[in-house]
């Protein structure tokens, strides 16, 4: 089989490195300013321009936002002479912190015309897969790569061309793509029904940013509110270093001494916190008995009991605990921010906040109904009479973003299934369906139970057939479905049934005929008795179902009696 080129360069050839494979849960994205009027100094100036925009961007719609795990940002980079903004933001958990980043990029997109941005994460062209329902046949992954950008607000899609006139679709590079926006950008591909599905899910910005915060009141230590008042985000490390924690993470919890903790159950005050709902959910879902040291403090400290979000703060603190305390953490930006704060605590430096400082903050308690899921609601969602619910409060289940993903998802399936024309490779059969005993239309369309090649009457599932299936995969009894099946093949084919049936009963005579005779061996042998066994075994004519036998004293058989 002749080699398939795949771009790569190997030494003495051009070699740029092994490829770059982005890790799990992360989004990358790229914008570059494209006009020949302007050299590479112009460019870096709007470049810079393109940044200062999306820094007060953010700080506008992003005042009370938190980040599940990284925030977004551009930072100039300069690759093959050529420079451009590039950022990096994993998201984890929270699949919304990625569509955030591709609402910021499709509004500087728009405020700069001459920008485009190419987006992408570890699934490869994801605004592509979010599309899928409405992507040109010939646009499949293989050729997707460095395909999309978004210029002026819209998902622009480099055409197809055939690679030296051959008949597969050629695959794009960077430098590529580049080129044809340079030379050929009137030519791009502007489908409104594949920007519409692509950007579905930015709708709801800017108005989801803030729904996308949950705000509880939680007691905590009072070293911990101070941390949390400084700079909110932090909540954000300190909740997955708890859900994610291991027993090594566990140790420093485990000292008796609650005065050996960076945060010691101690001086407890009750605080409204800012929460990703992602981070509280992943908090309140977690089962966590109080460590040795929490118990002894909250023991001396009676005012803790009984207090609101006693347990949800027991868990942040936990969480900032192992956190700090964790060497693999030392690198991290937000962990050596916080140790600079206890430091200038410890150093006289700055002062805990006072109760009259803390009465002046905010105190916000949020609605949890949104964690609640009404399993009706949800039932009739994947139903598909989910139309019948109305998106009011207290209706449905989850947020209205939930309950519209949900019933998109369920309409794409059901168009799916429809599809009537859609191609054969969207649908992947075992091979060996062939051999299935349903029977064949004239056209050898396979048709199951007299309905119609399109299958609009639904597929009979037969369960005394599957029932008898089970029962001999799992050795049990026959059924009696399995009877009547044996039955109506006797009837068919009586000849054909009768010469199996003698076939079968002469092999179990056979093999009963055997074990009867090492059975005989090992009792004469006395293996099968702790005394020495005396046989005496009398068969009268060829009937040894009549006949008795005698073993150790004991005789078994039809009319026999067992002496004591």
């Amino acid at each position: 089989m002749d080699d398939q080129p795949d771009g790569f360069k190997w030494f003495g050839e051009g070699f740029d490195g092994f490829p770059k494979i982005l890790p799990d849960d992360c989004v990358q994205y790229t914008v570059y300013i494209i006009d020949s009027k302007l050299n590479n100094f112009s460019v870096r100036e709007q470049l810079r321009k393109v940044q200062t925009a999306a820094n007060a961007l953010c700080k506008n719609l992003l005042k009370d936002f938190i980040w599940q795990r990284d925030a977004f940002g551009l930072e100039m980079v300069q690759q093959k002479g050529q420079s451009f903004l590039q950022g990096r933001s994993n998201y984890g958990d929270s699949v919304e912190d990625e569509w955030l980043i591709v609402y910021l990029l499709r509004e500087l997109s728009r405020q700069f015309p001459q920008c485009w941005v190419r987006v992408f994460d570890s699934d490869g062209e994801f605004l592509l897969i979010e599309a899928a329902d409405a992507l040109p046949r010939w646009l499949n992954p293989e050729i997707a790569e460095n395909r999309v950008w978004i210029n002026s607000g819209k998902l622009l899609v480099v055409p197809k061309a055939r690679a030296n006139g051959q008949g597969r679709l050629e695959a794009l590079n960077v430098d590529d793509a580049l080129a044809f926006i340079q030379t050929r950008a009137s030519d791009f591909l502007h489908i409104p029904s594949m920007e519409s599905e692509a950007f579905y899910r930015l709708q709801k910005y800017p108005g989801q940013i803030k729904s996308s915060v949950h705000r509880a009141i939680v007691t905590i230590p009072r070293k911990v509110a101070y941390v949390l008042h400084e700079i909110p985000a932090y909540i954000s490390q300190a909740v997955e270093a708890f859900y994610l924690r291991d027993p090594i993470a566990l140790r420093p919890l485990q000292a008796r001494d609650p005065f050996r903790l960076l945060f010691p159950p101690e001086n407890f005050v009750t605080v409204s916190v800012k929460f990703t709902k992602v981070g509280y959910a992943q908090l309140k879902g977690q089962d966590y008995q109080a460590p040795v040291s929490w118990t002894a403090g909250r023991a001396k400290a009676p005012d803790m009991q009984g207090q609101t979000g006693s347990e949800t703060g027991m868990k942040i603190t936990c969480g900032f605990e192992m956190l700090l305390s964790d060497p693999h953490n030392v690198d991290k930006k937000s962990v050596r921010e916080i140790k600079l704060l206890l430091e200038d605590l410890d150093a006289g430096e700055e002062q805990l906040p006072s109760d009259d400082e803390i009465s002046r903050w905010e105190y916000t308690q949020d609605d949890e109904s949104w964690l609640d899921i009404n399993f009706e609601d949800f039932d009739k969602e994947l139903s598909g009479r989910g139309d019948q619910i109305p998106l009011g409060q207290g209706a449905g289940f989850g947020d209205r973003a939930a309950q519209d993903n949900l019933r998109k998802m369920v309409a794409r399936f059901e168009k799916f299934l429809n599809d009537d024309d859609g191609p054969a490779e969207d649908a992947e059969f075992p091979d060996d369906m062939d051999n299935d005993d349903d029977s064949n239309s004239a056209d050898g369309t396979a048709t199951l139970d007299g309905n119609s090649e399109h299958g609009e009457e639904g597929i009979d599932f037969d369960e005394d057939r599957f029932a008898s299936m089970m029962s001999d995969m799992m050795g049990l009894a026959p059924s009696t479905a399995l009877d009547t099946a044996n039955q109506e093949a006797h009837a068919a084919h009586p000849a054909a049934v009768v010469e199996e049936d003698d076939a079968i009963l002469d092999e179990g005579k056979e093999i009963r005929r055997v074990m009867d005779g090492m059975e005989a061996e090992l009792r004469q042998a006395g293996a099968l008795s702790l005394n020495p066994p005396t046989i005496d075994k009398t068969v009268s004519g060829n009937d040894s179902s009549s006949s008795p036998v005698s073993v150790s004293g004991v005789s078994t058989g039809p009319n026999s009696s067992q002496p004591r």
